[in-house]
């Protein structure tokens, strides 16, 4: 079963770039300065920002379905990001390195499923969950601190 790991489209986020730091506190947004690597995932690129990258933390819904599953956390999106894409089967690196919190819903967003992987090893499990008819779809967390860090569809 082909995947496609996607990232957060950076539309949503557009308007942040380039605010103060007090425009966007304003707004609810905390900045922070990325100090190492790993440490700061941006949700839009899919990679951990390099040290001194300007970050933006900000509470985003990831699942807007209406059904007691519906969520949002805590993400951060670098100042700028711009969308990217990985490779059909590839998992980043972002998401390598971590523990993660996989977890399957169906296509009205109720959750079907749900494990937690090293991140080295997450391919096999999306494939397995995808494998599933009732899967329409597959959201990633950072299994310590549970932030929301990508979606998982078939490809």
């Amino acid at each position: 079963m082909s995947f496609q790991v996607k990232g957060l489209p950076s539309a949503p986020f557009e308007r942040f770039y380039g605010q103060s730091d007090e425009a966007l506190a304003a707004q609810g947004v905390k900045v922070s300065i990325a100090d190492g690597v790993p440490g700061f995932p941006c949700r839009v690129t899919l990679r951990d920002a390099p040290s001194g990258s300007r970050m933006l933390l900000l509470n985003f819904e990831h699942q807007p379905a209406e059904t007691p599953y519906r969520s949002r956390h805590a993400i951060y999106v670098e100042d700028g990001a711009q969308e990217f894409r990985p490779a059909v089967g590839e998992v980043p690196d972002s998401l390598r390195i971590r523990l993660l919190s996989i977890r399957a819903f169906d296509a009205r967003g109720m959750m079907v499923d749900a494990d937690v992987t090293q991140g080295q090893e997450a391919a096999g499990v999306f494939e397995r969950m995808l494998a599933a008819p009732e899967v329409a779809y597959l959201h990633i967390h950072n299994a310590k601190r549970g932030c929301y860090a990508a979606r998982v569809e078939r490809a």
